[in-house]
């Protein structure tokens, strides 16, 4: 078995996150991105992060229902606070996803990070699978184009019972 990565987003100290759930049914692309059927139950954690004043990303993360944690607070870090629970309840990662865009806003996304729809904004499109190839996340992620730096590490983990080859 190949080592695992794992993946650690690095996020400024200087900003809030302001996070909401709920449950809805899977609809549009996220019956592709999850794999599920059309109305299937799936949580969806909406992440709004400021830095100072200005809003600075837009994420929403989406899981099926029965792997979405029950306490997630408000006002905890997006990626600290929900992957963390995320982390507790659905299988090992065996793979994750990253694709990286760079568009317009829809009129939506620049309404919530107030920016012209002239600017790009970097989106981010993440998904992660189990073992099994079971999909347990899928994140949709919208910053800026002009006030973002994304940084990904990724460091290489093995599972116990694995030489780590």
């Amino acid at each position: 078995m190949r080592p695992m990565p794992s993946r650690r987003h690095v996020i400024a100290d200087d900003i809030r996150d302001k996070i909401s759930s709920g449950r809805i049914q899977a609809h549009g692309q996220l019956i592709s991105l999850l794999g599920v059927s059309a109305s299937s139950p799936i949580t969806e954690f909406l992440c709004l992060s400021h830095q100072g004043k200005s809003p600075h990303s837009l994420a929403r993360i989406y899981v099926p229902h029965e792997l979405a944690p029950a306490d997630v607070p408000a006002e905890s870090r997006c990626y600290e606070g929900v992957e963390a629970k995320l982390a507790e309840l659905r299988p090992p990662l065996a793979e994750v996803r990253e694709r990286v865009t760079a568009r317009p806003p829809t009129p939506e996304k620049a309404t919530a990070l107030r920016i012209s729809s002239a600017l790009a904004v970097l989106a981010i499109t993440r998904v992660a699978a189990d073992r099994t190839g079971r999909v347990v996340e899928a994140a949709l992620l919208v910053l800026p184009g002009d006030r973002t730096d994304a940084l990904f590490i990724t460091n290489h983990v093995t599972h116990e019972g694995t030489s780590g080859k």
